[in-house]
């Protein structure tokens, strides 16, 4: 991947402190209806996986973490299907993986493996 870029991970959930309790207790209650799949496989009830950090930071490229509400405020963002990853490039974005392909995820072993598969696709 080009120098420069930047990975912008989005959750289909919205910021702040009693969002982040009602997902707590969504997750909790009944995590077959909740709808960010980058939420369920990538934190527990309370906190980023460790396994999941140590992920991210050996990436070797920036990457950043965003609710879908921080995007639009951020980036002026509306609309996207979510969760999804973005690739950042001097301030424009292109989507790089899609809501279709992390829900399909069942771990978080899978999201690294895809995660992993195409950053090799693009390296070639």
């Amino acid at each position: 991947m080009s120098d420069g870029s930047t990975l912008v991970f989005v959750y289909n959930a919205d910021s702040g402190r009693l969002n982040a309790l009602l997902d707590i207790g969504h997750k909790i209650l009944s995590p077959s209806t909740y709808s960010c799949n980058l939420c369920v496989v990538t934190h527990s009830a309370f906190s980023m996986r460790g396994e999941w950090k140590a992920f991210v930071e050996g990436l070797g490229l920036p990457v950043e973490f965003l609710h879908r509400d921080e995007l639009e405020k951020k980036y002026g963002l509306s609309g996207a299907a979510l969760p999804a990853v973005f690739l950042k490039t001097e301030g424009r974005f292109s989507p790089w993986l899609g809501s279709e392909e992390i829900n399909r995820c069942g771990s978080l072993q899978e999201l690294m493996r895809s995660i992993r598969d195409k950053l090799a696709a693009q390296a070639s």
